[in-house]
């Protein structure tokens, strides 16, 4: 397909990157999502932690509250009153994966499940290893390609038999592993029928090259902060696996990989990590419709990843690339980002 056009006008103050960025992350509120959580014990003997909205409930709020759905959003998906006193649930899903160090309650993903619920779509949002608030039970973690957790919680959801269309929907680093999914030599249930990738890192070194760059220095920083902080946490449990000096020796982002991700999931080093879990390189094998959002002053993303080449010329994979954004900071009016909507928006098309 070829580049999509964009319409994406951002209010006036957002129209900087890292503005919109700093404020999404660490300002922006989402309120009114209920969540119920369902831990998914995994064959290795860990677990993630599921935390699910529901569409019935959704719209029986809006209806007792008086709203009416914004134009973006498909009425006919929103359930009815009788539907919703019935208890009457969706037969659509939305699996949402959050970003390097977030989890299900950060606001780009209850922002995101409060649109698709209102829209007559379940979600599904999967917290990562170690990210649900609770340490997870072995030494590995969660990373950029971990794609066998995100098969873990299809399977899981294809069990129950009670969706039969599953949407993925990824930011950042989630963006990255639901591409590398679909793209992946695996078979994909029919029942899959889109991917929504948002600021994607598409290329995972020409990220990290661009995250350790002065410009980047605070958001480095907090993300190797956090990553160090869990990891301490791991300290006591394997001793033989990681050493306080281990630790002490992480400086930056890549001393991270190189000493724990690599090692702890099976890689040679940093290098082999972001050359094999890179989602770009399975781009030619995707088999559903799949949007990229990115925006073009992202300055997470270098330029290896914009897929410019494949959008043209495989039919499965949608780019847009909108001037303003940041990274995940699609600001826009009432509170419902851009990327938001436009994913609705992307689901309608294929209908």
């Amino acid at each position: 397909m070829p580049l999509l056009p964009t319409d994406y006008n951002p209010p006036f103050w957002s129209r900087s990157g890292h503005l919109s960025t700093i404020y999404s992350g660490l300002f922006r509120r989402v309120v009114g999502l209920h969540q119920e959580r369902e831990r998914l014990e995994l064959p290795d003997g860990d677990f993630l932690d599921l935390d699910w909205s529901f569409a019935d409930r959704a719209a029986s709020r809006e209806m007792r509250s008086g709203e009416i759905p914004s134009e973006e959003m498909p009425s006919r998906r929103i359930a009815t009153e009788k539907e919703a006193s019935q208890g009457k649930t969706s037969h659509m899903v939305a699996i949402l994966l959050h970003g390097l160090e977030g989890n299900a309650q950060r606001p780009y993903i209850v922002g995101s499940a409060k649109i698709f619920t209102e829209a007559g779509i379940d979600v599904c949002a999967v917290n990562f290893r170690g990210c649900s608030g609770e340490t997870n039970r072995l030494f590995r973690s969660y990373h950029s390609g971990a794609t066998e957790d995100l098969d873990a919680v299809v399977r899981h959801i294809l069990s129950e038999k009670k969706y039969s269309d599953i949407y993925i929907k990824g930011i950042s680093l989630g963006a990255n592993m639901a591409l590398k999914y679909v793209g992946e030599d695996r078979e994909i249930s029919k029942r899959i029928k889109a991917v929504i990738a948002v600021s994607t890192p598409c290329n995972l070194h020409s990220s990290l090259k661009e995250l350790l760059k002065p410009k980047n220095f605070a958001y480095a920083l907090r993300f190797r902060n956090h990553l160090v902080g869990k990891l301490l946490l791991k300290l006591p449990l394997f001793p033989d696996k990681i050493t306080a000096e281990d630790i002490k020796s992480i400086k930056n982002l890549r001393d991270f990989d190189e000493i724990y991700t690599a090692p702890a999931h099976g890689f040679k080093n940093a290098l082999d990590y972001y050359e094999q879990c890179s989602c770009r390189q399975f781009l030619p094998k995707v088999r559903v419709p799949s949007l990229i959002i990115n925006a073009g002053n992202d300055s997470f993303l270098g330029p290896e990843c914009y897929p410019v080449k494949e959008a043209e010329k495989y039919k499965m994979i949608h780019l847009e690339t909108p001037k303003f954004g940041g990274h995940v900071g699609f600001v826009d009016s009432r509170n419902r980002y851009y990327s938001e909507k436009r994913a609705i928006k992307f689901l309608r098309e294929l209908v």
